[in-house]
Formats: C-alpha cells, sequence, structure tokens
C-alpha cells in the first residue's frame, strides 16, 4: 500500500501524520480568524455592512482554504489579506472614488486576470520585470499605512486642524484600551503564544466594556447578518468597466495580487519543501481572488500565519480544510463578533504593520538610482493616504532615475509602459 511520503516523515504513521494536519489546521484557523472582525472593520469604512462584511469575509476564507486542500494540496490558509484590503478602501474607494461595488468589480476582474496569470508563465515575466527594492518598498509603504490607520483608529494619534499630533487624550477609555490591548498583543506576538493576536482582542473587548469605552447595541443573530448579506452578495458593478481609471485600478490591484502571493507561496511551499506545489497553490489563490469579489471582500492571500500550521506539522490540504470547516462553524459567532470596538481592532492593525515594514531588511540601498524610488514608495504612501498614488511616485521616479545615470538599458520595457500608465493617471486625476 502506497501512503505517499507521509509515511516516510520520520517513521510516522498515515494516521499519526493526519492527526497533525488536523492540529495544524485548528491551530492555523486560531492563528488567523482575528481577520473575520479586522477585515470586516477596514471592509466597512469602505461602506459595506459590518456584519455583512463578515460574513463575506468567511464565505472567502471558506472557498480559498477548500480551493488550496483539493487544488493547491499545500497547508497554506487562505484569508483576506491585510494591506489589500486597505488598498481596496482606502485606495480604491476613497481615493479613486469608486463605490464598494466597483471595487468588488475590479476585485472580481483582477482575479480573472490573476488567474491568466497563474495559468501561464506571465506570472514570471511580470515578476521578473519589477525590480525587487520596488516590490519591497510597496510592502513596506503599506505596512506603514496600516500602521497609520491602526494609530488613528486606535485614538493615539488624533487629528489636529491640518496636522496629526501623536499625544492623544490618554484619559478617554478608548485610547486606554487600544493601549492595553497593543502591550498585551506584542507580549504575546513576541511570546509566540498561539492565537495571541485574538486572545488580545478578546480582552481588549472586555476592558472596553468594563471602562465603558462602548455599550451593548442592538442584538443582531446570525439569521439577520446572513440576511443582511443579501444586499452584499454578487452586488459587483460593472458600469466602470470602460473607465481607463477602472482598468488602471485593476492593474494596480493585480501588481499588489500577483507580488505579495508569488513571495508568500514561494516561501511556504519551501518551509514544506514542496516547490512543486508553487503552480497549484498560485492557482488556487486567483480562483479565490474571483469568488472574493462575487461574495463581497477584498482579494485574499496565503496567510502569513500559514507558518505557525507548518510548524505544527502540516503538510497537506488537509490543513486547510480542517482550517475551512473551523470558518464555517465561526458563522454562529458573528452576532458577538460585532460587539469587537475600533479600540480592540487597531492594535492589531499596528502589529502587522510592523511586521510588514521588516520587509527593508531585504532592500538594497547601495545603488541611489534602485534605493531613491523605493524610498518614495515607502514614505508617500503613508503620507499622501493613498497606496495607488505612493506607487505611481516609486515607479515614475525608477526610470528617470535610471536614465539620468545613463543605465536606461537597464529598464524593463514593461517598466516603462508601468510608469506611464502611472503618470497617465495622475494627469487623469489633475494631480499634475
Amino acid at each position: 500500500m502506497k501512503h505517499g511520503w507521509m509515511s516516510r516523515q520520520l517513521g510516522m504513521t498515515p494516521e499519526d501524520q493526519w492527526k497533525k494536519e488536523i492540529v495544524a489546521g485548528a491551530i492555523s484557523y486560531f492563528a488567523v480568524v482575528y481577520i473575520v472582525m479586522v477585515n470586516a472593520t477596514i471592509l466597512s469604512d469602505a461602506g459595506m455592512p459590518l456584519q455583512a462584511a463578515m460574513v463575506g469575509t468567511l464565505l472567502t476564507s471558506i472557498a480559498g482554504c477548500l480551493l488550496m486542500a483539493f487544488g493547491g494540496k499545500s497547508p497554506i490558509v487562505v484569508v483576506p489579506g491585510m494591506g489589500i484590503n486597505a488598498f481596496f478602501t482606502y485606495t480604491l474607494v476613497h481615493s479613486m472614488k469608486l463605490t464598494w461595488q466597483e471595487a468588488l468589480a475590479v476585485v472580481a476582474v483582477t482575479g480573472v486576470l490573476f488567474a491568466i496569470v497563474a495559468f501561464t508563465s506571465l506570472y514570471k515575466i511580470i515578476s521578473e520585470a519589477i525590480p525587487k527594492n520596488l516590490q519591497h518598498g510597496i510592502t513596506v509603504g503599506i505596512g506603514l499605512f496600516l500602521t497609520f490607520i491602526g494609530l488613528q483608529k486606535s485614538g493615539i494619534v488624533i487629528a489636529h486642524q491640518t496636522t496629526f499630533v501623536a499625544i492623544g487624550h490618554f484619559n478617554d477609555p478608548n485610547v486606554i484600551t487600544a493601549c492595553v490591548t497593543l502591550v498585551l498583543a506584542v507580549i504575546l506576538f513576541i511570546r509566540n503564544v498561539q492565537g495571541g493576536l485574538l486572545i488580545s482582542i478578546l480582552i481588549g473587548t472586555g476592558l472596553a466594556y468594563l471602562l465603558g469605552a462602548v455599550h451593548p447595541g442592538e442584538p443582531v443573530s446570525a439569521l439577520d447578518a446572513l440576511r443582511q448579506y443579501g444586499g452584499l452578495f454578487g452586488q459587483l458593478s460593472l458600469m466602470k468597466l470602460a473607465d481607463i481609471a477602472f482598468w488602471i485600478a485593476v492593474f494596480l490591484l493585480l501588481l499588489i495580487v500577483v507580488f505579495e502571493n508569488i513571495g508568500l507561496i514561494t516561501a511556504q511551499t519551501n518551509m514544506i519543501d514542496r516547490p512543486a506545489r508553487f503552480k497549484g497553490s498560485l492557482r488556487a489563490l486567483s480562483i479565490s481572488t474571483v469568488l472574493a469579489g462575487i461574495f463581497g471582500s477584498s482579494p485574499p492571500v496565503a496567510a502569513a500565519e500559514t507558518t505557525a500550521g507548518i510548524a505544527a506539522g502540516g503538510r497537506t490540504g488537509l490543513t486547510p480544510l480542517v482550517t475551512a470547516v473551523l470558518f464555517g462553524a465561526t458563522f454562529f459567532f458573528i452576532p458577538l463578533l460585532g460587539y469587537i470596538p475600533d479600540s480592540a481592532i487597531a492594535p492589531i492593525l499596528i502589529i502587522i504593520g510592523g511586521l510588514m515594514v521588516q520587509g527593508v531588511k531585504d532592500m538594497d540601498f547601495s545603488d541611489f538610482t534602485e534605493a531613491f524610488p523605493a524610498f518614495l514608495i515607502m514614505v508617500m504612501i503613508p503620507f499622501t493616504y493613498s497606496i495607488v498614488d505612493g506607487m505611481a511616485f516609486g515607479f515614475i521616479a525608477y526610470p528617470l532615475a535610471k536614465l539620468a545615470a545613463g543605465k536606461g538599458k537597464e529598464v524593463p520595457v514593461v517598466m516603462y509602459g508601468i510608469s506611464i500608465l502611472f503618470l497617465a493617471n495622475f494627469v487623469l486625476h489633475g494631480v499634475l
């Protein structure tokens, strides 16, 4: 009887490995379930009903994990991505003035193009055309942006006329709750406590109610949430399909989705010593992105928290299958999730931002023509409060810097095309 490679791992029987996979799936779930509340909160800033956004997040996660289980056959957990959800809300909706319905159409169309990229060799061409410094700069810039949003939502940083000050009102129960939650979350994260971010959110929520920072609202049943979700499912609007701004949005989102998932999946499949699973996993994620636009969520990614499940022994698609089942059970807790305040969620955004900023260590600052464009992306994303505008400054500056140094031939033709598109976006929106 052939049990595959599982039976050869340290003399384990298939039954022992299956037990490990089940435990790994459960650990992955508790490590990443916080995304249900955090993602829904960010999507609600785009105008989506909070409870409906929770349902959309859950359905996207379940579908993504099932596709990964049976298509990718990898222990990778799929959930809506942090950073990408910020792009959805604060760039597509707030900056580019799309409705959330039109932004969902951008997600679905991006998913179709992502599938074309994933099922062909195009992902290699795109990935190789964009300098690594710029790719890392995008990640770092989005991390700073998320941190800024978290500081604002927590009240630690408040608006004061035309500036932001990092003083806030530290006698405010919301700020106290956010600070305590942040300290607790950092401690649990450093101590590598499984589900530490979720534990921090729950304790922060309890503290918020004890301090009177929030008060219980009208109870909402799971059935009410599903009824509310009826106004979100399949509501993507293609009204802007002929608008060039729509396609610029699609192009930018595609870049982010492709770069992030290629990096994550490469690292995760290498961790399990199964690089051959890369193609199947990328394809599963591309289909998940199409479904996200239909279900009503920002695009999914191969969750960084997948490493928790891999560390626990997850090696096959059984791990995300277990996670999908647990996400399904989470529907019954949606009424409780609606009571979690911003002050308990904002600190998690700050921590995730800190994790994303670590990408700066992989950047090369020895060549100024490479470093300066990436630097512009990092600082302009949070300073302009727009991921697309921040990216534009760096992508336009890159070929200009190379041309000024007499290195124009080093710039791929694809990069020149991307820079022209960014410049056109500026002109169309009257920035220049």
